[in-house]
């Protein structure tokens, strides 16, 4: 029989063991190499308020839909100056309608006693084409209504998203809120544009503007004005998308030896805006497989479009942290180059969506400041 073995003598190295501290990084936190880089109120607001949370595409897109408020936060926005009048209409879109809110400053007469004419913006949101609505830039419409001392009427326009509506929906929806805004018509001798008679409008004194997926809709509408000789004074650009086929394969994975843009790499992993995120809403606005090459890949990659002669100027903002800085700040050079006006600006240690933080950082308050000063330059003459 087997004698049971014996454990003799008493180890001191046991008596000193304690449980060692073993941490990990939290879940989305501020990649090491890039924290001495961004903003530090940046920094802290990210800490506390998104570093261990899910980013929205990692959550199925249908728990999303059926409950938004339980993954979405949202911090940093400035409240903008309340204006004259805030309402909503429907638009007509093909198979459907969609909502557009309407910004006004308080009428005011001309010399004649007779409705002054009024500049009009028109917004497109942000969020990959997936994510967003009319809240993401209510606060952003109200402060340029306010800023342009009641010559600008603003319309937010939320269009339809991916994957319920994948391309080219939302681009269709967005030209049709333009046509919608300043749609002309015939009546008697006369073109006419109802809502431009509705809201006071000078047709010749348009504007469009968005941020990400917002200022690729942008670029593109501003393709289809010039190609319909439709007058437009001025394009706000903001972290724009401006090119899904040179980063990305066919079936939306992420190119990192081709793509030609280094930002891509450089910030593989910032915060807010990783480039897995835009794998997702690449996957989700084009499909996959993505749709056959045509004549209107441009409208996807408006990099790629065919003619850069006589387009609208533009106001072209980056972020220096910020996967999208590079083609932004190329599409603004292609612009240039072309003969177009072009005003560009890098907002050194910002991220991706530092325009919707003006409450907390600088470079939120500076954007601001640039795109009223630049729309009373090219929309109030």
């Amino acid at each position: 029989m087997a004698q049971e073995s014996s454990i003799s003598g008493d180890d001191p190295a046991l008596h000193k063991w304690r449980s060692p501290l073993i941490l990990q990084p939290l879940h989305n936190s501020l990649p090491p190499e890039l924290l001495l880089r961004f903003d530090p109120i940046f920094v802290e607001y990210y800490n506390k308020y998104n570093a261990g949370r899910l980013h929205t595409h990692e959550v199925p897109i249908d728990d999303f839909r059926r409950n938004p408020a339980r993954y979405m936060i949202s911090y940093g926005r400035a409240n903008g100056p309340d204006v004259y009048s805030i309402s909503e209409q429907k638009c007509p879109v093909s198979g459907g309608e969609i909502t557009i809110r309407i910004f006004e400053p308080a009428p005011q007469v001309d010399a004649q006693y007779q409705p002054k004419k009024r500049a009009a913006y028109i917004n497109f949101h942000g969020g990959g084409w997936v994510f967003g609505g009319l809240d993401y830039d209510h606060e952003f419409c109200k402060r340029l209504v306010h800023g342009l001392d009641g010559d600008l009427v603003a319309f937010d326009v939320d269009y339809r998203l991916a994957p319920e509506h994948p391309y080219p929906v939302p681009v269709d929806d967005c030209w049709a809120a333009f046509t919608w805004v300043r749609y002309m018509k015939l009546v008697g001798c006369f073109i006419r544009s109802h809502k431009a008679d509705v809201y006071n409008l000078d047709v010749n004194r348009f504007a469009i503007g968005g941020a990400s997926a917002g200022g690729h809709l942008s670029a593109v509408l501003a393709h289809l004005c010039r190609d319909e000789n439709i007058p437009l004074r001025l394009q706000v650009l903001t972290v724009p998308i401006c090119d899904l086929d040179s980063s990305f394969t066919f079936d939306g994975h992420f190119d990192r030896q081709n793509s030609p843009y280094p930002s891509y790499r450089e910030m593989e992993f910032a915060p807010l805006l990783p480039v897995a995120r835009m794998e997702f809403f690449y996957r989700y606005f084009l499909g996959v497989p993505r749709p056959a090459p045509s004549a209107d890949d441009w409208k996807i990659s408006p990099m790629l479009a065919p003619d850069f002669n006589n387009l609208a100027p533009a106001l072209v903002s980056t972020a220096e942290m910020d996967p999208l800085r590079d083609e932004g700040e190329a599409y603004a050079d292609k612009l240039r180059a072309a003969g177009n006006r072009v005003e560009k600006h890098r907002y050194l240690g910002a991220p991706h969506t530092f325009a919707s933080l003006d409450g907390i950082l600088e470079a939120g308050r500076q954007f601001n400041e640039r795109v009223i000063a630049c729309m009373k330059r090219e929309l109030l003459v």
